[in-house]
């Protein structure tokens, strides 16, 4: 899938200098997710309902 044109987004609770996080960007059907660090290194794909649920739960902690 090419995400060349994707808008990635980084947590708010990043760092000033964008380490240690993940960045989100919105593909057709799923939720494609990359390491900061290592923009390269793979993007995992995540289904959108599938990632609702996880930031739920994530959140509730």
């Amino acid at each position: 899938m090419d995400l060349n044109r994707a808008t990635w987004r980084k947590s708010s609770y990043s760092t000033p200098d964008g380490g240690d996080c993940v960045e989100l960007a919105n593909a057709p059907a799923t939720v494609a997710i990359r390491d900061t660090k290592n923009r390269d290194g793979g993007t995992l794909f995540v289904g959108r309902e599938s990632f609702r649920r996880f930031a739920g739960a994530v959140k509730s902690l």
